[in-house]
């Protein structure tokens, strides 16, 4: 019979700790999905601006 209780214990430790690795893995996930979007964002937006017209002549 403690055989039986051991399992369940095991059991329910190990579905404890894939439900928090799943957690941690998406949260990540995200984080790293926002993180790209914004730089995307700072990149495309530093290209797009015009250069002027009359740029000071430098020697």
């Amino acid at each position: 019979m403690t055989d039986n209780s051991e399992k369940s214990e095991k059991a329910s430790w190990t579905g404890k700790a894939a439900l928090a690795g799943a957690a941690i893995g998406s949260a990540a996930l995200a984080a790293a999905l926002l993180y790209a979007s914004r730089r995307k964002e700072r990149t495309e937006k530093a290209s797009s601006k015009p250069l002027p017209d009359d740029l000071p002549e430098t020697d």
